[in-house]
Order: C-alpha cells, then sequence, then structure tokens
C-alpha cells in the first residue's frame, strides 16, 4: 500500500519523526492524483481545441509538483517508503507521454525536445535498469512501452542514429523477455521492431558524408526556406489553421499510428522545432506548457489512421466548426482508390468514386451484402460530395491515390476559395514497386530533391552536391513563386492561399513535381502527371520553358540528364 512505512530494526511506526511520516503521507497523495488524472486523460474528446486544455493544465501541475516533491525529499522516500528508480522513471516517462500528446493536440514542435529531453533522461539515469531483476512482467512491458514512445519522438525529431541504438537495445530487451517470461505478446513486439525498422529505411535516398557515414536533413519549414512575397504582390491573406491527414493506404510502411505518408505530411506542415528550455537548463526540469514560445505556430492538426467514415467526418465537422475567420482547412488524403461499380446517366459528385474510408470490423457481413445488391454507390469511400458542405469554407484538399481524379469532378458552389492538388493515378513499373515505402507525390510535397533523386534512380548523394542542389532549388522555387502570381489566366484561388508559407510551398513544389515528371521519359501517359482543380494554365506554370530549363539543370547537376526529354536536343 502507498501509506505503509518502511521501519528498521525495533522502530514502530511511533518513532518515525512525524515530519517523515508526512512527508510519505504528501507523497502518496500526489501520486495517487496524478494516476487519477492521467487515466482521465483518455476520456477527453479527441477533437475541439478548448475542452481538454484545463485538465492538461491540471494534470500538469500534479505532475510538475510530483516531480519536484520526490527531487526533494529522495532520501527520506528511499528510507521510509522505499522508493525505487523504476518508480520515479515511471513518473518521468509519464511526463515524457504528456509533452508528447501537448503536441500531438497543439502541434506545436517544441514539445517534441521537452518529451525527448525526459525520455533521454529515463536512459541515462537506468532508472528502468533494476526492472529486469524483478520477476514481474508488467514491469518490464512498462519498460518495453517506453522504449517504443520514446523512438516514436525520435522519429519524430529525426534522431534517426538514436533510433537505430534504440531499435538494437529494445530488441535485446524483448528477447530478455521473451525468454524469461513465457509471454503471449512477443510477436507482437517482433511486428514492432519490424516495423520501425521499414520506417527508418524507407527514404529512397541517402546523403552521404565524405567518410560515407549518413547525414540527417531535416524537411520542416525552416527560416528562409519559403520565397517571400514580392513588393506589391496582390495575394490573400488566408491563414493555414487546421489540417486533417488521413492515411488509409492498404501496404505502406508504418509505424504506431503513422504511415509513411503521414510522416512526411505533417512535417511538410510544421516549423523546425526550437527549445522551449533554454540549451542550459538541465535535462529533467520542467517548462510549463502554457508558456508559449513566440508567435511561431504550426497549424493545428489530426493524424487520422485508417479512419471509419464516421469518424473521418466527425474530425471534418469540428475543424470545420472550429475555424477561424480568414483560415482555411487543409485535407490531406493518402488512401487506397476506390473505384465506381456500374455507370449512371447523370455523373454527379458520388459516380466517380473516392478514397477508400475503414469499413467497421462490428458490421455484420451478411447485413452488408444484401444491402450492397440495392445500393448503388460506395458506402465506405469518400466521395467528392462528402466534402461540399464543407467549401463553404476555404478549403485545400490534397488527394493521393489511385483515384484522386475522382476529386477533379469538384464544383464550386458558395464561390469560397477552394484548392484541390491530385497524385499521377498511374506510374511507371519501377515507381510502383517502391509504393510500400510511401508515395511519390506525397515525397515531392515533403521533399522534392529526395523525390527528384528518387525518381532519376539515385540511391544516394554526396553531400556537397545535395547542398549546391538545394541551393539550385531555391532560386528555382521563387521562379515557380513569380509564374504562379504573375500569370493572367491563373485561377485566383490559387493566389488566394498563396500568401499563407506552408500552403506557398506546397502549390510551389506542387509545380515543381508537375514539371519534372513530365520531362521523365518513363513517364508517358497523361494519368502519371499530377493534376489540379481548378486546373493551372500548363503554358504560364508546369510546361513553361524556364523551369523546363531549371530542370534539365538540376538533372545535369545530379548526372541524370539522359532520363530526361531536352527539346533543344531533340530538335537536331
Amino acid at each position: 500500500r502507498c501509506t505503509d512505512m518502511v521501519m528498521t530494526g525495533a522502530e514502530t511506526e511511533d518513532d518515525i519523526p512525524l515530519g517523515e511520516r508526512k512527508t510519505v503521507t504528501d507523497f502518496c497523495y500526489l501520486l495517487d492524483k496524478s494516476k487519477q488524472l492521467f487515466n482521465g486523460l483518455r476520456d477527453l474528446p479527441q477533437y475541439g481545441h478548448k475542452q481538454w486544455q484545463s485538465y492538461f493544465g491540471r494534470t500538469f501541475d500534479v505532475y510538475t509538483k510530483l516531480w519536484k516533491f520526490q527531487q526533494q525529499h529522495r532520501q527520506v522516500l528511499d528510507s521510509r517508503y522505499g522508493l525505487k528508480r523504476w518508480q520515479i522513471g515511471e513518473v518521468a516517462s509519464k511526463i515524457g507521454q504528456l509533452y508528447y500528446h501537448y503536441y500531438l493536440r497543439t502541434s506545436e514542435t517544441s514539445y517534441l525536445n521537452e518529451a525527448f529531453s525526459f525520455y533521454s533522461a529515463i536512459r541515462q539515469r537506468s532508472y528502468y535498469f533494476q526492472v529486469n531483476k524483478e520477476d514481474r512482467p508488467e514491469l518490464v512491458v512498462k519498460k518495453l512501452r517506453y522504449y517504443a514512445r520514446y523512438i516514436v519522438v525520435c522519429l519524430l525529431l529525426n534522431k534517426m542514429d538514436l533510433v537505430k541504438v534504440l531499435v538494437k537495445e529494445l530488441s535485446e530487451e524483448i528477447e530478455d523477455y521473451t525468454q524469461r517470461f513465457n509471454t503471449e505478446d512477443q510477436l507482437e513486439w517482433n511486428l514492432v521492431l519490424q516495423e520501425v525498422a521499414a520506417f527508418v529505411e524507407a527514404d529512397p535516398v541517402v546523403i552521404l558524408n565524405d567518410n560515407n557515414s549518413v547525414v540527417v536533413t531535416s524537411n520542416r519549414l525552416q527560416e528562409g526556406s519559403v520565397p517571400p512575397l514580392e513588393q506589391g504582390m496582390v495575394v490573400g491573406q488566408l491563414v493555414l489553421a487546421d489540417a486533417l491527414i488521413i492515411g488509409n493506404c492498404n501496404n505502406q510502411v508504418k509505424f504506431s499510428e503513422l504511415t509513411i505518408d503521414m510522416f512526411r505530411m505533417l512535417q511538410a506542415l510544421e516549423r523546425e522545432p526550437v527549445n522551449l528550455a533554454t540549451q542550459t537548463s538541465k535535462q529533467g526540469t520542467l517548462v510549463s506548457p502554457f508558456e508559449k514560445p513566440a508567435k511561431r505556430e504550426n497549424p493545428h492538426k489530426y493524424l487520422l489512421y485508417k479512419p471509419t467514415f464516421s469518424q473521418l467526418f466527425t474530425f471534418l465537422s469540428a475543424s470545420f466548426k472550429e475555424l477561424p475567420a480568414n483560415s482555411v482547412l487543409l485535407v490531406y488524403l493518402s488512401a487506397t482508390g476506390v473505384f465506381p461499380t456500374g455507370h449512371s446517366d447523370y455523373e454527379g459528385p458520388y459516380d466517380f468514386g473516392g478514397v477508400l474510408t475503414n469499413t467497421n470490423r462490428d458490421v455484420v457481413n451478411g447485413e452488408t451484402v444484401q444491402k450492397r445488391n440495392q445500393a448503388q454507390k460506395e458506402m465506405h469511400c469518400l466521395h467528392p460530395g462528402d466534402l461540399f458542405p464543407f467549401t463553404r469554407k476555404p478549403l485545400f484538399v490534397i488527394v493521393d491515390s489511385s483515384n484522386s481524379t475522382a476529386y477533379k469532378n469538384f464544383t464550386n458552389l458558395f464561390g469560397q476559395p477552394l484548392v484541390c492538388l491530385l497524385s499521377p493515378t498511374v506510374y511507371p513499373k519501377s515507381v510502383q514497386d517502391q509504393s510500400q515505402r510511401g508515395s511519390l507525390f506525397t515525397l515531392f510535397l515533403y521533399s522534392p530533391l529526395l523525390a527528384f533523386s528518387s525518381v532519376c534512380g539515385l540511391n544516394s548523394v554526396r553531400r556537397g552536391l545535395w547542398e549546391r542542389a538545394q541551393e539550385f532549388l531555391r532560386k528555382v522555387y521563387r521562379d515557380i513563386g513569380q509564374m504562379i502570381t504573375r500569370s493572367r489566366n491563373i485561377d485566383q484561388a490559387f493566389l488566394q492561399f498563396f500568401g499563407d508559407e506552408f500552403l506557398r510551398l506546397l502549390l510551389i513544389r506542387f509545380v515543381f513535381c508537375s514539371a519534372a515528371l513530365r520531362l521523365h521519359k518513363l513517364f508517358r501517359e497523361s494519368r502519371s502527371f499530377p493534376e489540379s482543380y481548378p486546373e493551372l494554365p500548363k503554358q504560364d506554370t508546369v510546361e513553361s520553358s524556364l523551369l523546363q530549363k531549371h530542370i534539365l539543370d538540376l538533372a545535369t547537376m545530379l548526372d541524370v540528364q539522359s532520363l530526361f526529354w531536352d527539346d533543344s536536343l531533340e530538335a537536331y
């Protein structure tokens, strides 16, 4: 029991000084309260911005007190309560989880650093070391779960070298665990290892230092990485405020509840993290999540892994309801295509299919089958028509799917800004074979140079060359930005979204992707090119001769020019 005192020799409880007794009682109170509040977090609604904040604040306050309390009274708690190191580890791990959930709720990347600092302190101070000596499998599972959570945070912070070390340690822990306790969850833990290994290897191209060590780069938004707006340029004042990132591809690499496409897209919608605690502060000091960093907000986002239609619709509605004025909702769909069955005379927004939503396993199959014969449309599918109600506010849609073109059949009913960026629906075989490691289209939106190198069959690029190519691309992006804003024929919707840095970069990368694939010799049919609604004026953008020259220059720089059509050469 929590309040049982540890006595020595002939001591009775009355012999223990009152102050020490009070210390143990206070500690037990804080420990119970913290567990109670932490368990209550599960019952908070997953969507909506406001309901959770005060509850999170209370939970965080109790953990702050508990953490400081055990630091100040460690000696008494050791001798009178028998505090074990793994128990301190548990508290630190819960604080790491709190920070991680703060990140998920707010999309503020700095909280990832805070989670990391607690998780890494646990490992450096070996808080869980003694667990293996106790004959309690549930304690070992706590340690394994801690590793899995730590790995997720390291992946999100691109600490790939550390991930590899942690995976090796986790693998040894799992082996030890399954040998000592003949458990049933061995397969599950081995699957965790396989998933993480595939995730780490998912990038198709590596950047190498001179000594052949791998360089890890970040693809989050950094200062100076977005082409600035020119003086006097008239663009919309809209701000990207909310995003739904949806992953439902059947065979894609995933870890935790993130597919590789979701993982890439979420980074494309975040700024590079800063440390909330100054670099000098000690590990394991708490920074209150309510001490907000300077104004450098990321759009808020919901990450939905294999959602059912009703989950997807609920989150869409919540985002739509809470969208502030002059703001944009972005919906990113990376999902298996659903194609229409049969043809109808009238072609409406439910006649082209869409992308897959998850079927609820508890629906009795017989029931769906018998209805299927009368039903005209696929139920477990997000049709273009399902998004129509949400076009009452500015909407930016990205669809990466084998049936992305279903979303070309949009109608802008309410005259609000609306753009859909749509992936190719057919890829050359060499690209298709790589699809398990993530889609090429999303890769272009995340890191154009990585995607370009990959589609040219490069497995590695030297660091110096990579940096020169990135520098060259910055100039290309500036030119694409000017093409978009100076075009006489472009739809206003593109310009209305162009004021927001995240959307500006996505639009520029989309144009670069379209132009590059059009020149690539393997991409022969129009279905292999991205499309958009409304259409872009091709001559001014994706088929501009200036942009084509830039792409050939980049190909020459990477020594892959033979893979691209060069009109100036073909003419002779």
